[in-house]
């Protein structure tokens, strides 16, 4: 009977013990999903959002995502472009694995985005366009499901002759050899499009070849010119007058006087400053297009926003401008230049939240 006295006090003792330690708090805490958010300091005014900062975190996607970025021809601008900002959204996001393919370019990566092969390429504005109506040459498909995001810089027309040729202006180009670009690529399309509205494109022998490949034909003597849409400077363009006394063509003055940029108004003037290329001096007027980042319209609006949002962040661009010189012309402020179809609207979401002024007619 003491024995068991004993027992049951000894349990009474225990049970109460661990009452007094539940309501003291000596359980283990309860979990939670909500951060922990800093009370803001007391005196201390918000930061202002700069041109280059993001107002918000960019959210990763929470799975694991597999994508591919449509580039464009070893060692060209668009290449370049589509590896930066793939491994910027890639580091920015651990589900991410996101890689840049080669391409033909524009228009290639038009069509891969269309059909959702890439979810992310890079096309020119003037394609986006003329593509989301059927207007393509010799290609009435409406490639509607491609969703600009930004812009990226201007690709600018080089007409580039070798003075050997006898070549002084647009106007002597019948009966000459000329190099369009890689056929399909956004170069090409563009040159067809400004010679057949010239009345010349059946009046030119016409190749089809990569500028690289290009610059050293023409150095060889069997092409007469080649024509480049790319950022500018161009290496291709440099790379030719290692091999031949080059010149560069206005195709500004005679597309003004044939009602060219009437008919193709997402084309702007620029100029092809005088002293990048060795040997030409003098400043030559040209005209460009848009590169712009595009999506497929089926992406998710959260990863199109965390894609934007990382590219254009205060680091984010550093990247780029590090990655490519033409880099140097993306900004917030000029976030949808040359942008003429409706947006993504991931991207809407991000240029509205930074201010960035939306023409009506892109709002998703």
């Amino acid at each position: 009977m003491k024995r068991t006295s004993v027992g049951m006090s000894l349990i009474t003792l225990l049970v109460m013990t661990s009452l007094f330690l539940v309501a003291c708090g000596g359980g283990a805490p309860p979990t939670t999903t909500e951060p922990t958010v800093a009370p803001p300091v007391a005196g201390e005014e918000p930061t202002p959002v700069t041109e280059t900062q993001s107002t918000d975190t960019p959210a990763v996607s929470g799975q694991r995502v597999r994508q591919s970025f449509g580039g464009g021809p070893v060692g060209g601008a668009f290449q370049v472009f589509a590896n930066a900002m793939a491994l910027i959204m890639a580091d920015s996001d651990p589900n991410l694995d996101i890689a840049a393919e080669g391409t033909g370019g524009s228009a290639e990566n038009l069509r891969g985005v269309n059909s959702g092969d890439f979810q992310y390429g890079i096309v020119y504005a003037g394609d986006v366009f003329l593509g989301a109506q059927g207007l393509l040459p010799e290609d009435t498909t409406q490639y509607t499901n491609v969703r600009p995001v930004a812009a990226l810089y201007g690709g600018v027309i080089h007409l580039v002759v070798s003075r050997q040729s006898g070549i002084e202006s647009v106007a002597d180009l019948p009966g000459k050899r000329i190099a369009l670009g890689n056929a399909g690529s956004g170069a090409a399309l563009a040159a067809e499009r400004y010679f057949s509205h010239l009345g010349l494109i059946d009046q030119i022998n016409i190749e089809y070849l990569g500028y690289s490949q290009a610059a050293q034909a023409m150095g060889d003597g069997q092409l007469d010119g080649f024509w480049v849409l790319a950022a500018f400077p161009n290496a291709s363009v440099t790379e030719a007058t290692t091999f031949t006394d080059i010149r560069l063509l206005d195709v500004y003055t005679p597309g003004v006087e044939a009602g060219f940029f009437d008919a193709y108004p997402f084309y702007t003037k620029r100029e092809l400053t005088g002293g990048v290329y060795p040997g030409i001096d003098e400043t030559v007027t040209s005209f460009q297009d848009t590169a712009l980042l595009v999506a497929n319209a089926d992406v998710p609006d959260d990863l199109v926003y965390n894609a934007v949002s990382t590219i254009f962040s205060d680091d984010g661009l550093k990247r780029m401008r590090d990655a490519h010189p033409a880099a140097s012309e993306m900004s917030r402020a000029e976030g949808v230049t040359g942008i003429s179809v409706p947006l993504h609207p991931g991207a809407y979401r991000y240029w509205e939240q930074v201010g960035t002024d939306v023409p009506a007619d892109i709002v998703p």
